[in-house]
């Protein structure tokens, strides 16, 4: 191959930027062009492409965000829809196509690929929800937003003795909340994967004013519920003075991590490669610090799990 092409989809994890970067740099290393397609699947299908060049990617890897930019594309859902993305890459000459985002961004690559295009997926999430992978690029980064703002909430919680919930992102995976919630010593972690009895959650702060305790963090995942509502639901079971903060959006942003900046640079150089050895419709992913790399369609029909001794571990230490 002598021509690739890069994207961006879906929802932006930091540290995309630096994968990007690792695509361009390691594809002019090898002598191969690389074209930039803006705005995922919707750019693809509207030709919004250009070539990249060492410059196109200087100064970005500290940035958060994704320098191709992302947008939802249901159009690239049906037949035709990818019937006119393949057009668009057959115009440019692009003969392979590296995808950087999550489960939905794969699921198109896996079409392309059905459909006789060269693709290989590239993890981008802060959920960390993909299988055959330990980590997803962003997912370090929201994950220390995450203790920063917990950090500094239980200041005011300690200060003004009261309980606090805090609602996450995560509407499918309780990753973010279970790391964040053991890192921080959260008194209860609530998490999509573990539906936990409202009775015990209660019960548990309870037991902790028995035994002179005035404040209390709770870390309640998106997928579980609204956390105004549980924060609600808390004050009158409990009569404790209870307040809520939903950090939304802010868990995106960010320069990436030390990790997610050297994570996403591996991944995206290894894509490249594969593509380069003639392999397609892979994902590439990170297992006990060693690269890997699966069948997307084999991926897409596991789920990630959670690591149930840090679930258990995170009960005992809240007692």
């Amino acid at each position: 191959m002598k021509r690739l092409g890069v994207l961006t989809s879906g929802g932006d994890a930091p540290g995309m930027n630096a994968a990007i970067r690792a695509v361009v740099r390691k594809c002019i290393y090898h002598n191969v062009e690389i074209y930039g397609i803006k705005y995922g699947y919707q750019g693809l299908i509207e030709g919004n492409i250009e070539k990249l060049h060492v410059g196109s990617v200087g100064d970005i890897i500290q940035r958060g965000g994704t320098k191709l930019y992302s947008a939802r594309c249901p159009e690239f859902k049906t037949e035709e829809g990818q019937r006119k993305g393949i057009e668009q890459l057959n115009k440019f000459g692009i003969e392979g196509l590296i995808v950087i985002g999550g489960d939905g961004s794969f699921r198109g690559a896996q079409k392309l690929t059905e459909k006789g295009f060269p693709c290989i997926g590239v993890p981008g999430t802060i959920d960390n929800d993909i299988a055959g992978t330990d980590f997803t690029i962003g997912f370090d980064t929201a994950l220390n937003t995450i203790i920063e703002a917990i950090d500094k909430i239980r200041d005011t919680a300690t200060s003004h003795e009261r309980t606090y919930v805090i609602e996450v992102m995560g509407r499918d995976a309780g990753d973010l909340a279970l790391w964040a919630g053991l890192a921080d010593g959260a008194e209860t972690i609530l998490i999509p994967e573990r539906q936990d009895d409202f009775e015990e959650v209660i019960s548990r702060l309870k037991r902790g004013v028995e035994r002179g305790k005035k404040h209390s963090i709770i870390i309640l995942a998106e997928g579980v519920g609204s956390g105004i509502e549980f924060g609600e639901k808390i004050k009158q079971a409990t009569n404790i003075e209870t307040r809520v903060t939903v950090l939304g959006h802010i868990q995106r942003g960010g320069s990436p991590t030390a990790a997610d900046r050297v994570l996403a640079s591996r991944l995206g150089a290894k894509a490249v490669d594969l593509l380069l050895e003639g392999k397609a419709g892979r994902m590439v992913g990170i297992q006990n610090n060693k690269l890997v790399d699966y069948d997307i369609a084999e991926i897409l029909t596991q789920k990630h799990g959670i690591d149930e001794g840090m679930y258990q571990l995170s009960k005992e230490l809240s007692i």
